[in-house]
C-alpha cells in the first residue's frame, strides 16, 4: 500500500487561519478552513458586499425600456 500523502498547509482567505489538509477532494470547504468561512464568503457575494468592477449592466424591463441598476454602495 502506498504511503499516504503528507498533509499540506493552507491559509483561509476569509479569516486567515492556517489549516492542514491532505487533498482538495477530501477537504470540502477548500480553500476555506471551514464550512462557516465558506458560507460567510458566499453570503458576501450574494448580498453584493463583493463586487467585480466593470461597466454597469443594462437590463431590459417588461415594456422594452432599458434600465440600469443603482450603483452598489462601497
Amino acid at each position: 500500500m502506498p504511503d499516504p500523502a503528507p498533509p499540506r498547509e493552507g491559509r483561509c482567505p476569509r479569516c486567515g487561519k492556517r489549516f492542514l489538509y491532505v487533498s482538495v477532494a477530501r477537504h470540502k470547504p477548500y480553500p476555506f478552513c471551514s464550512d462557516r468561512c465558506r458560507d460567510v464568503d458566499l453570503g458576501n457575494w450574494l448580498t453584493g458586499k463583493y463586487v467585480i468592477p466593470g461597466p454597469p449592466v443594462v437590463e431590459e424591463t417588461e415594456d422594452g425600456a432599458e434600465e440600469s441598476p443603482p450603483c452598489p454602495k462601497r
